[in-house]
């Protein structure tokens, strides 16, 4: 579930992309003006929709279910903060080596199976699929990755975590 929000210029900027057994939307149950962004299926999706008045009843009843959400929406504002971060003080190569990165220590063998499409990836990255294609090229022509699909092989994990360190300006 890719959730975003549209400028008046009509370009979008994907917040983020929910992932399986995730939840989305709990900050509209605190606000009676519901969800401040957009949300659509990248991918076949069954999505169940709570309806506020039941679900406030049952968190009335269950503090725990009041803390879960709590801590639920913190992550998300972490996310969000981190994407902030991102955006305004790293250029599209240094967000995508932070992705390979983060994405790479939990694949085995630096095999990343992309979720969906280059083109989500893109948006979540905060580009257009065009930079994200030229800034691929680059890091395969420097055996830094390899890209067959939507399956990425992180050649040299060190140099890859190296090269994003300089960017950061931490070398």
């Amino acid at each position: 579930m890719n959730v975003h929000r549209v400028n008046a210029m009509g370009r979008e900027q994907v917040i983020h992309v929910f992932r399986a057994g995730e939840s989305l939307a709990e900050a509209s149950l605190a606000s009676p003006t519901g969800y401040p962004a957009n949300a659509r299926a990248v991918e076949p999706s069954t999505v169940l929709l709570i309806p506020k008045a039941p679900i406030l009843e049952l968190i009335g009843g269950r503090p725990d279910l009041a803390l879960r959400m709590l801590g639920s929406m913190s992550q998300h504002l972490r996310v969000l903060v981190g994407m902030l971060d991102d955006l305004t003080l790293k250029d599209v190569e240094t967000r995508l080596l932070n992705w390979l990165i983060k994405h790479g220590r939990a694949a085995a063998d630096g095999v990343i199976r992309l979720p969906s499409t280059k083109r989500v990836l893109a948006a979540e990255l905060g580009t257009s699929s065009e930079t994200l294609s030229r800034t691929f090229a680059r890091l395969r022509e420097e055996n830094l990755l390899e890209v067959d699909g939507n399956t990425l092989r992180v050649r040299d994990a060190a140099a890859l975590e190296a090269r994003f360190r300089h960017l950061l300006g931490e070398v």
